[in-house]
C-alpha cells in the first residue's frame, strides 16, 4: 500500500497540484498584505481617515454589558458578538485581486499553449473503395473508378 501511495504521489499531476497550492498560498499572503497594509489604509485616508480595521457593528453586548467598544479587539475581548463588515470588504478586495491575477495568468498560458491548426487534407477517399487518393485525382488508383471533382 505504501508503494502504491508513493507511486500516486509521484505522478506529474499530483506534484504539479502540490506546487500550485504552495505557490497559491504564498501569493494569497502577498495579496492579503497588499490589501491590508497598502490598499485599505490609502482607501481609509481617501474616505476621511477611516480605520477599516475597526469598522464593525455590535450585535450582542459582551459580558460587561457595554454596546460600545474602543476597538474590535476590545469588543472581542469582552465577548461581544460583532458583525465585522470592514474585514469582509478587505477579504472581498483580496479575492478580486487574486481572481484577476489568476485570470490574467490563465489567459497568458492559453495564449502560449494555443494549438496549431491541423494542415489541410492532401487526400480524399474514393467513393467506391474508400481508399485514400490525392485531392487532384480524377480516377482512383486502386479500383480505377472515376472520382468527381
Amino acid at each position: 500500500m505504501l508503494a502504491e501511495f508513493k507511486k500516486f504521489l509521484m505522478r506529474g499531476n499530483v506534484v504539479d497540484l502540490a506546487v500550485g497550492v504552495i505557490i497559491g498560498a504564498a501569493f494569497g499572503k502577498i495579496v492579503g498584505s497588499l490589501v491590508d497594509d497598502i490598499i485599505m489604509p490609502v482607501l481609509g485616508l481617501a474616505l476621511g481617515r477611516i480605520d477599516f480595521s475597526n469598522l464593525y457593528l455590535v450585535l450582542k453586548p459582551g459580558s460587561d454589558g457595554s454596546s460600545s467598544y474602543a476597538s474590535l479587539a476590545a469588543a472581542k475581548e469582552a465577548g461581544a458578538a460583532t458583525l465585522n463588515y470592514a474585514q469582509f470588504i478587505s477579504v472581498a478586495i483580496t479575492f478580486l485581486i487574486v481572481a484577476a491575477a489568476i485570470f490574467v495568468i490563465v489567459r497568458l498560458v492559453n495564449r502560449f499553449d494555443a494549438k496549431e491548426a491541423p494542415p489541410p487534407p492532401s487526400t480524399k477517399d474514393c467513393p467506391q473503395c474508400r481508399m485514400a487518393v490525392p485531392l487532384a485525382a480524377t480516377k482512383c488508383g486502386h479500383c480505377t473508378s472515376a472520382i468527381a471533382a
